[in-house]
């Protein structure tokens, strides 16, 4: 008589099912099947790979925003110390003249 052995386990991800069969030959038999664990960690690894790309690349321009937007207020502040600097200047000649005129 043939001996039949089937020996099943199911660990929540993977299912296996061994079938023994001692008579003339031995055949043995191996179902398995995934849970999907691998797929479902694969996508989530991708769209976590593509939101720190957009966080970063987003973040990087944000940071040139603000270089060019310090840089423009720098040059305002210099263009309006230059015209300060000029009126004064104008300023200062226009007393000198008026010392050089009560003068003579």
């Amino acid at each position: 008589m043939a001996d039949e052995r089937i020996v099943e386990r199911d660990d929540g991800v993977t299912q296996e099912r061994v079938t023994e069969r001692d008579a003339g030959g031995t055949t043995t038999v191996v179902e398995r099947s995934g849970g999907g664990g691998g797929l479902i960690l694969g996508i989530l690894a991708l769209i976590i790979v593509v939101v720190g790309a957009f966080w970063f690349l987003s973040e990087n321009s944000s940071e040139t925003r603000k270089d060019d937007a310090i840089a423009e207020a720098a040059k305002s502040v210099g263009d309006g110390a230059e015209k300060v600097g000029d009126a004064a200047k104008k300023a200062g000649d226009r007393i000198e003249r008026g010392a050089e005129e009560t003068t003579k």
